[in-house]
């Protein structure tokens, strides 16, 4: 019995041992393992993120680089908006010294082409009479038409009169029809007179101020002119503007035959107003136009009033 005994504790010492070095080899084995897995883990975790912050250094990267790029890319653009700003400001400035210089050029040509003056024929109803007028003027004229643009200002509705104006393309026609009663402020006064008034002063204020001439030339409508006619009234033209004291340039005088001229190249100042086919300027008439009389018996008196009182004397060819 007790050696059986014995026998159990050495089976059991044994038993003891064998489990103790198992246990050891076990924990030796799981430690190796782990070792080994450490290592795997470490040859595999620390690559990719190593990897993965080369990635977001190339990112970052790529992104600096896109925003230097884009910032590029906006200069590019602003110089290109501020080069079309350039050119549109030169296109601008072109067409401005364009427009400069053909308003410069205009003006010079407008200047060159302006009317010396307007020739106005003053008729009512003698149509053969203004027939032989025009016929005379237009003989001179046709040469220096743009220099004296022609009109016929008939006064009244006489059927034969406009219908021999309007025969004429060279010309422009005008009609005055005042259908206003006159009363007469004098006993034994012709209304002729006042309607003839009236119509000197609704044609000088159409040619003056309606269509801004700066000289007219009168003519009746039973004159025939010389043929240096328009060559003395645009020789007189600039003593007219450059002398205030001169009231309007005439080309008839009473004793200008030829028995009584000694120089015809002669120019003389008068005090007296001749009329028949004189010429006035613009200024004058700004002047006159609000005096002008109601009758024509008074037309000498407002001229005389004028030249007396503001020193003006006409020139008149002799």
């Amino acid at each position: 019995m007790a050696r059986n005994l014995c026998d159990i504790r050495l089976l059991l010492v044994a038993a003891a041992a064998a489990f103790i070095f198992i246990q050891i080899r076990l924990f030796s084995t799981q430690s190796e393992y782990a070792d080994r897995m450490a290592a795997a883990v470490s040859e595999t975790v620390f690559p990719r993120i190593e990897c993965v912050e080369s990635e977001s250094r190339c990112t970052s990267q790529m992104r600096l680089l896109i925003d230097q790029i884009s910032m590029q890319q906006e200069k590019i653009v602003s110089l290109e908006e501020a080069n079309k700003l350039q050119d549109e400001e030169r296109a601008q400035l072109k067409n401005l010294v364009r427009d400069l210089e053909r308003k410069g050029l205009q003006s010079i040509v407008s200047k060159e082409k302006e009317p010396v003056a307007a020739v106005v024929i003053m008729a009512c109803n003698r149509p053969d009479y203004l027939q032989r007028t025009i016929e005379s003027i237009l003989k001179y004229q046709s040469a220096v038409a743009s220099k004296f643009p022609l009109f016929v200002s008939q006064d009244g509705t006489n059927p034969d009169v406009k219908s021999k104006a309007l025969s004429y393309s060279q010309l422009t026609y005008m009609q005055h029809l005042d259908f206003e009663p006159v009363q007469t402020e004098r006993p034994g006064e012709l209304i002729a007179y006042y309607k003839i008034a009236r119509h000197y002063k609704w044609a000088l204020d159409e040619l003056f101020i309606k269509n801004n001439f700066g000289r007219v030339i009168i003519l009746e409508d039973d004159m025939e002119i010389a043929p240096d006619f328009f060559d003395y009234f645009e020789a007189t033209a600039t003593l007219l503007d450059k002398d205030k004291t001169i009231m309007a340039v005439s080309s008839w005088n009473d004793n200008g035959q030829v028995q009584f001229v000694h120089d015809p190249r002669a120019l003389y100042r008068s005090d007296f107003f001749p009329g028949l086919g004189w010429m006035l300027s613009k200024s004058i008439w700004d002047e006159l136009s609000p005096k002008w009389p109601k009758a024509y018996p008074c037309l000498y008196t407002i001229f005389f009033s004028f030249l007396f009182n503001n020193l003006s004397i006409s020139i008149t060819n002799f």
